[in-house]
């Protein structure tokens, strides 16, 4: 059975109304990358980082699945062999779509993380940097996401699954962020087919042997309806 890999990045939500890091008039676009999104600017100024997060949890909250969302859902439940859906995407439109088996691989927006001991629960609606942890007490609350220059979560699921896969697709991804951006050209190095699904090339376009560029709503759906029937 054919074992398929997805990677998914902030271009599938981006038609629910989620912004990207590049979007113009976004919350990105009012903050520099390194004050709201890297450890050291969670140091420098954890009140701005739990502000913007909270801003984009009410965002996500708003927003709901489309129909990329729901055909890879379908694909997951439908498809004979294993479906791995990887993202690196901190909404949790996919759930909210169907799919049950997602590895968040920069964590989400719905979890809170204790910097001191490293407990992790549910995120409330809004966290505050004096929040206690459940667990220890200590005034660390974090958001439970993947900054840059932190480890992204599940590499001992994603690897092995790379090195396994016949079929390795990324959709709605730039190609720009590490080790994501490599995954293609390992998967391709390895035998397996690789396919993007994006609005535009990406940054590593050149690493698919299939490239189908348009909005994801429409291309997703019709790739998945192709491989159930194939």
């Amino acid at each position: 059975m054919e074992k398929i890999v997805i990677l998914t990045g902030a271009g599938i939500s981006a038609e629910s109304g989620l912004s990207t890091f590049r979007d113009e008039g976004g919350l990105w676009s009012q903050h520099a990358i390194e004050d709201v999104a890297t450890p050291e600017g969670f140091a420098r100024n954890p009140r701005l980082v739990h502000d913007f997060y909270n801003a984009r949890r009410a965002n996500a909250g708003r927003v709901k699945p489309n129909a990329a969302h729901q055909a890879l859902a379908r694909l997951e439940t439908e498809h004979p062999g294993e479906v791995l859906i990887i993202t690196q995407n901190v909404d949790n439109l996919h759930e909210r779509g169907g799919a049950r088996g997602v590895l968040h691989m920069h964590g989400s927006l719905f979890g809170a993380l204790c910097n001191a001991c490293g407990h992790r629960w549910e995120a409330p609606p809004r966290m505050h940097p004096d929040d206690p942890c459940p667990a220890c007490a200590a005034a660390a609350t974090r958001p439970d996401v993947v900054w840059f220059g932190e480890i992204p979560y599940g590499m001992e699921v994603i690897d092995p699954a790379l090195n396994a896969a016949d079929l390795f697709v990324a959709i709605g991804t730039s190609g720009n962020v590490y080790p994501a951006a490599a995954y293609a050209q390992h998967c391709r190095r390895l035998g397996a087919r690789t396919v993007e699904l994006n609005l535009e090339p990406s940054a590593n376009t050149r690493d698919f042997d299939e490239r189908r560029h348009g909005p994801a709503s429409r291309i997703v759906p019709a790739w998945v309806n192709e491989v159930l029937s194939a």
